[in-house]
């Protein structure tokens, strides 16, 4: 069992062929050598832990994300136009429009004006009702939810509401039902008892009038919760019960098994065009900001574990997104005759070596900031990355060369190439040098033409990028 364990976390790190002449027993038989015991002389440094608090996004945070993700900047004086295109453009694609509807007759609106196409949009899609946009007054607290409660998907339910539970959901604000009444009070009613309003928009609904820039950008990121389009996670590094969420999203997690997929990616093991390859699933993706994101794998869900109390007790609070993933690579038949588990199995070619499959992971963190996002490194260069010079107490199973990795450039992060081929929702991966990943590229459009390919460059730390060009550490 421990030539297995020492074999799987090799085959994380996927390199071409023209580094074949590394030796991966001797390196994985290095990442599996026991961490130094700690000492009780150690003084204590670095930032003190605070008690974990509930996080809640707030409209910073969706003002963020919609300009991350949509490029979307609300104006300071919104008004209703600005809230109907913003609209469209974050539930156009959820809500494709049929195309052969009629144009409806605007009485204020006409083909040209800047509103035009969304408004058309969502009316097409039941999301604006009437034919008086009133696109250039300014956006009152009240027009925004009743757009939003029908785009995010709630029209249905609020029109289920009876008068009893649509004055009790009015009464959470202090909203009279004499003030709002009919569908308008239904639709409000949903809004509150949904979250789509959270108690944070109590008084600014209370109150009325005008809609602030925040109300606005919170109402948009509420509708994007509520179609499944915002970040996807298991929950945050802080959460009290983040360590059960990843031991859950892991037991549940099993090898990858995508076989037209694989055995294209195979028989580029069989080939040599690359010695190694990881297993993913698209659904699985964050949906995080790509500037404050970094992906980290492993295979040793008690590592995870420790990775975020060790951020915790760092003072770094962060997103998380549980990604499955099986690493496959070629075993030697001169290792030995492998042993199966449910987490790791292997397929035996024609040359007597195998092809082997284990089970891993990659945990994407979305920092509240770039700064910690750069503090990562440094916490785990000294207490989750083994050194041959240091003794010093690690935490458990930590490796030789740690494999994390950025979308967007890093300081001290070197570049590499991710050579990609997907078929459906699943996709292989197998990381290289930037000089070796044309001929990756080609190899496998050789072995698949039809399949959607691509290459590009990202940031990984310098322990990976070292083994890559053939260092031990």
């Amino acid at each position: 069992m421990k030539k297995i364990t020492q074999i799987t976390l090799a085959a994380l790190l996927a390199a071409p062929v023209t580094l074949g002449s590394l030796s991966l027993p001797a390196s994985a038989s290095a990442a599996s050598a026991t961490p130094a015991k700690p000492t009780t002389s150690q003084s204590v440094k670095g930032p003190v832990a605070q008690a974990p608090v509930a996080y809640t996004e707030s409209a910073a945070d969706f003002a963020q994300f919609l300009q991350a993700k949509y490029s979307i900047q609300l104006p300071q004086q919104i008004t209703k136009g600005d809230f109907i295109q913003a609209i469209a453009a974050i539930t156009t694609a959820a809500q494709a429009s049929d195309s052969a509807a009629e144009a409806p007759a605007f009485t204020d609106l006409a083909s040209g004006d800047s509103s035009y196409d969304a408004a058309v949009s969502l009316y097409n899609n039941g999301v604006l009702t009437g034919t008086e946009v009133r696109a250039k007054d300014q956006l009152s607290a009240y027009a925004a939810v009743f757009i939003a409660v029908k785009a995010a998907g709630f029209k249905e339910l609020a029109y289920t509401y009876p008068a009893e539970k649509t004055a009790k959901a009015l009464a959470k604000v202090g909203i009279s039902p004499n003030r709002v009444q009919g569908q308008a009070a239904q639709e409000l009613a949903a809004a509150i008892d949904t979250g789509l309003i959270p108690e944070s928009l109590y008084p600014a609904l209370l109150k009325g009038g005008v809609a602030s820039k925040d109300f606005a950008n919170t109402l948009l990121g509420r509708v994007l919760i509520s179609q499944g389009k915002y970040k996807h996670e298991i929950g945050r590094s802080g959460d009290a019960d983040i360590y059960s969420k990843l031991y859950a999203a892991y037991r549940t997690a099993d090898l990858i098994e995508s076989p037209e997929l694989r055995k294209i990616v195979d028989q580029a093991l069989r080939d040599d065009l690359v010695t190694g390859y990881n297993l993913k699933d698209s659904r699985f993706d964050s949906n995080f900001i790509d500037e404050l994101t970094l992906t980290y794998g492993h295979d040793n869900i008690q590592h995870a574990v420790q990775l975020i109390g060790l951020l915790r007790s760092e003072g770094i609070d962060a997103d998380v997104q549980f990604q499955p993933k099986t690493s496959a690579f070629i075993y030697l038949k001169e290792w030995g005759e492998p042993k199966e588990t449910p987490d790791y199995k292997v397929t035996q070619i024609e040359n007597g070596n195998y092809i082997a499959s284990a089970k891993e992971y990659d945990i994407q963190f979305e920092f509240n900031n770039v700064a910690d996002k750069v503090r990562f490194n440094d916490i785990v260069l000294k207490y989750a990355k083994k050194n041959s010079d240091s003794t010093s107490p690690l935490i458990l199973s930590s490796w030789w060369q740690p494999l994390y990795y950025s979308p967007t450039a890093l300081a001290n992060y070197p570049v590499i190439s991710n050579n990609k081929i997907a078929l459906g929702n699943y996709y292989a991966q197998s990381f290289s040098l930037k000089e070796n990943a044309k001929a990756i590229r080609e190899g496998f459009l050789k072995l698949a033409p039809d399949a959607d390919i691509t290459t590009y460059d990202f940031w990984v730390d310098q322990p990976f990028f070292n083994y890559l060009n053939g260092g031990s550490e």
